[in-house]
């Protein structure tokens, strides 16, 4: 008996869906494991996170980019593949529509599908010598002020080198999945998934010299704040925060694990992202 994985956005609209999907699964003599997702923006507790079963065959996401990304957490570091179906607003990580979602379901359950794998970062946090978090994330992790007042003033390191001081209102550092999301609109560039890069965008830096930069993927990039810096927040994929200062440092390289996301023979990536983009006068 295969056993599916079922991550729900929680609103009324999906959560509908959602139940005609299990029976429909359930039908088909399929165990359904589901799961509601959780609302971003909570503080990060420290505490192990639960994650999902090692027996899945894959897990079906409802929802829109942030159920996507909190179904990313619940996989962790297994290898099980992830196909997303959009139930809300203009997102780059579900492969199919809901219109779509029982007739592509029956393909993946056929086992007529592809997997791409998508890199991640690991971000680690050590407070006074002693490793407080150990993250990953698929999009992005982000430093940013909670205030108004004053800039972010952000030391970075590229192998141990000193690179630079960004004073902005904060810093992204993102993977190529995570190129068209919050770093496209700080003003990043859009790096295709299969190109090994990190791409490092301030937030309204200071100092209009300070731009995008693409590394390697082999890079590790180490942050610190200085001691103008107060009210700063760490951020993983939207997730999950923490506050950090200028006891922190955080240190981001490529993570050892790919998540496995599911795509269908007839997906085109430049498809997808002119339609998502609007180019050419397509709509979505």
């Amino acid at each position: 008996m295969k056993k599916i994985g079922l991550v729900v956005k929680p609103d009324k609209k999906t959560t509908v869906r959602a139940d005609e999907f299990e029976k429909w699964l359930q039908s088909k003599d399929i165990n359904v494991v589901r799961k509601e997702s959780s609302f971003p923006g909570r503080m990060h507790s420290g505490k192990r996170k639960t994650c999902a079963p090692s027996d899945l065959y894959c897990i079906f996401v409802l929802g829109g980019d942030g159920t996507f990304l909190n179904a990313v957490r619940w996989i962790g570091d297994q290898n099980i593949p992830i196909l997303g179906a959009k139930f809300g607003e203009v997102g780059f990580l579900a492969e199919v529509s809901e219109e779509s979602l029982f007739s592509t379901a029956e393909t993946v359950l056929n086992n007529k599908f592809i997997t791409e794998p998508r890199m991640r970062l690991q971000v680690k946090v050590i407070r006074d010598k002693k490793e407080l978090v150990r993250e990953t994330v698929l999009n992005d992790v982000v430093i940013n002020k909670r205030t108004l007042a004053r800039l972010a003033h952000v030391e970075t390191y590229i192998n141990d080198r000193y690179l630079t001081t960004y004073r902005a209102d904060g810093l992204i550092i993102s993977t190529p999945t995570g190129s068209t999301a919050y770093s496209l609109s700080a003003g990043g560039p859009i790096i295709h998934p299969a190109v090994p890069a990190i791409i490092m965008t301030p937030i309204c830096p200071f100092t209009l010299a300070n731009r995008p930069l693409i590394l390697p993927d082999s890079a590790l990039i180490k942050i610190r704040l200085t001691k103008e810096s107060s009210d700063i927040m760490l951020t993983f994929d939207g997730q999950t925060g923490l506050e950090i200062s200028e006891r922190d440092t955080i240190i981001i390289r490529k993570g050892r694990y790919f998540v496995n996301m599911i795509t269908m023979p007839d997906q085109n990536y430049f498809d997808v992202l002119k339609t998502k983009l609007r180019w050419s006068g397509d709509r979505m």
